[in-house]
């Protein structure tokens, strides 16, 4: 199990964290890790990939909400696959939409369903944002059920939306 991010980086255990915030943290810690700073330190190459992971988990909304989820000790998306009621079906209709317009090789409609999955991105941010801010402390566990639904529904919007690009490679693709 990888360290925990917020306290690899020193900042605070929350999900609405500024992007600047994180790079300031990321450079102080990792200043002290250099090669030239550090030589003493055999297990500073160890410490700086876990600098290195912590930042690339807390920059990237997704998988900072569910570093945060795990931390408060919400179920984890092996656990819980729990989805929204009738999220699939909508899915399914608008993966055939996006198929067709995609087909259809018509420009503006590439571009609408770029701007319609950054605005669902969006939409996903700013919800998650809300449940966490709402949280009860302790929290509850169904409040933490409720971001992990909201998670497993964001999670595969990003897979659907990855899927249909043309330089999709799922070899390389990232599913954690």
């Amino acid at each position: 199990m990888s360290p925990d991010p917020f306290d690899a980086l020193g900042l605070p255990a929350a999900f609405d964290l500024d992007r600047a915030a994180i790079e300031r943290a990321y450079l102080a810690r990792s200043a002290a890790l250099h090669p030239d700073l550090a030589r003493a330190d055999e297990e500073a190459p160890r410490k700086m990939a876990a600098l290195n992971q912590a930042r690339r988990t807390l920059e990237d909304p997704e998988r900072r909400a569910a570093a945060l989820l795990q931390r408060l000790g919400g179920p984890s998306k092996e656990r819980d696959r729990s989805l929204p009621p009738n999220f699939l079906a909508q899915m399914m209709e608008t993966r055939e939409e996006i198929e067709g317009a995609i087909a259809s090789r018509d420009p503006n409609q590439r571009s609408r369903w770029e701007s319609w999955a950054e605005e669902r991105r969006r939409e996903a941010i700013a919800e998650v944002s809300g449940l966490f801010r709402r949280l009860s402390n302790p929290p509850a566990p169904a409040e933490l059920a409720a971001i992990r639904v909201r998670l497993n529904a964001w999670r595969y919007l990003e897979r659907l939306i990855e899927q249909l690009d043309p330089a999709y490679d799922p070899q390389r693709a990232d599913f954690e």
